[in-house]
């Protein structure tokens, strides 16, 4: 188990259904178009891009003569079609062009294929966000063609690593228990979540004139990576911009409506998709939910150990839907084995597991009933199955089961409500309980006890639960 925990795993769409919304993300529908259309006659500079002569037929191609900004809009996606090789120049030189070998892709490839080209075009747009406004180009521009780039307050590295870090914030909003989900996210918090600190209370002045200059960055970023698909955004409202009495940082009084004038922002399940690959091509532990059902039983546990309860649940009805059940509850209960700080989670996931198992894996249960670390679930299942002839539990193997769920517990939960309750209702059924749970010989007597200490609201029970924690080290020698 690595030290640093992944991120919450991701649910998303299968790659069929994720390839049809890259085929269908306007700024990309837009490239493919223009890359059928071009022909001997089209004509680009020396950077690829379409010659100022063309624009117009290129806008009209598709259909946004009528629109202001069509031309713009054309060229952009010109330049998708180049960088994403659905189109080639042929010849820099006379400035010719001919159709590129990922357009054929695109139409007989596979769901990945399809992907692979949107990653690129993806790739070209947040390029295309991280550089400063035009007219800021403009005005920085030498005599000799040259930007300047000390006029422009703009650092290229860290405007892409900050608009990586807003996106990978709500990647973590959308994929957390709890968090967003698919509700958008004012773009006022995901602003200050890049620049307020987590320990800080009352922002000061100075940083919430910083999150509203982010935010109003971040509103220029998102109409770009709308279109491609990456997020769905409504923008920050023009009459706040246009209005100097309004402040660019919604008030902490105000209603949903207002919150929603300052933009909002979510990310498709293609972004998730996009986020997630990028977060993999820079060495990040991203999971995502199916990515453990052709893995052994061994990965399924230890992988699913740091998943919320939902996603864990999804991620073995998967993994048991590919496996006999008699042979699955084999492998599982013998990857459920072990005496590390992970094991008890992964029994607890062993038993999660063996509860969507039907009656067929009965002899495997049976086989493990005297097993130190395993009867006692067996047990469980066998009882909750209706099977008979199912044997007493000791009371050692009933205190070392206790110990071994709270254990799990506790990784999962911390000092949650939940746990509080179950510690109360141990104590209360138990009048013996600490002085003879102080003696089970499982690695994690005196942390549980030591947890139950702190959890348990009556002062004379958790001084009770204390002493037996020390106890139970005393005895161990640690």
């Amino acid at each position: 188990m690595s030290d640093s925990s992944p991120l919450p795993p991701v649910r998303l769409p299968a790659e069929a259904e994720l390839a049809r919304d890259a085929l269908a993300a306007p700024l990309l529908a837009r490239a493919v178009k223009l890359a059928r259309w071009a022909g001997p006659g089209t004509r680009v500079g020396a950077g690829g891009e379409l010659v100022e002569e063309q624009l117009p037929a290129a806008a009209e191609e598709l259909a946004l003569t009528a629109d202001e900004d069509g031309a713009a809009y054309a060229s952009e996606a010109w330049r998708i079609a180049v960088d994403t090789g659905l189109v080639d120049v042929v010849d820099e030189e006379e400035g010719t062009v001919t159709v590129g070998e990922e357009l054929g892709t695109l139409t007989s490839g596979g769901p990945s294929d399809v992907l692979t080209v949107w990653l690129g075009a993806l790739d070209t747009v947040l390029a295309d966000a991280s550089v400063p406004d035009l007219d800021d180009l403009v005005g920085a521009m030498e005599e000799g063609g040259e930007i300047d780039f000390s006029q422009l307050d703009w650092d290229p590295e860290a405007e892409s690593e900050f608009l990586e870090g807003v996106l990978g914030n709500l990647y973590l909003l959308t994929v957390s228990e709890g968090g967003a989900g698919e509700e958008a996210v004012p773009l006022p918090a995901l602003a200050a979540s890049m620049i307020v600190p987590d320990d800080m209370g009352e922002p000061t002045d100075d940083v919430l004139e910083q999150v509203s200059d982010a935010m109003m960055r971040l509103d220029d970023q998102f109409r770009l990576l709308d279109p491609i698909g990456l997020v769905e955004f409504q923008p920050v409202d023009e009459a706040l911009m246009a209005d100097p009495d309004e402040s660019a940082a919604a008030p902490d009084d105000a209603d949903e409506s207002d919150v929603s004038r300052y933009g909002m922002v979510r990310l498709t399940p293609l972004g998730l998709y996009g986020v997630r690959a990028r977060m993999l091509d820079a060495g990040l532990d991203a999971p995502a939910v199916g990515d453990l059902a052709d893995k052994g039983a061994d990965a399924l546990l230890e992988g699913t150990t740091s998943f919320p309860e939902a996603a864990a649940q999804v991620e073995i009805e998967q993994w048991l839907a590919r496996r006999e059940p008699l042979a699955a509850a084999g492998e599982l209960l013998g990857a459920a084995r072990g005496a590390d700080v992970w094991a008890p989670l992964r029994r607890l996931r062993c038993q999660q597991a063996l509860s969507l198992v039907g009656a067929e894996a009965e002899p495997a249960l049976r086989e493990v009933l005297d097993d130190a670390e395993l009867g006692g679930l067996a047990r469980v299942w066998l009882a909750e199955h209706g099977f008979a002839d199912v044997p007493a539990p000791s009371q050692d193997l009933v205190f070392w089961l206790t110990v071994d769920t709270i254990a799990a517990q506790l990784s999962i939960e911390g000092n949650s409500e939940e746990l509080q309750a179950l510690v109360e209702g141990l104590a209360a059924q138990h009048s013996g309980f600490f002085a003879a749970a102080w003696r089970v010989e499982h690695p994690a007597t005196a942390d549980v006890l030591e947890a139950m200490g702190r959890l348990h609201p009556d002062k004379k029970v958790a001084k009770e639960a204390r002493k037996a924690a020390f106890k139970a080290r005393s005895a161990n020698g640690s």
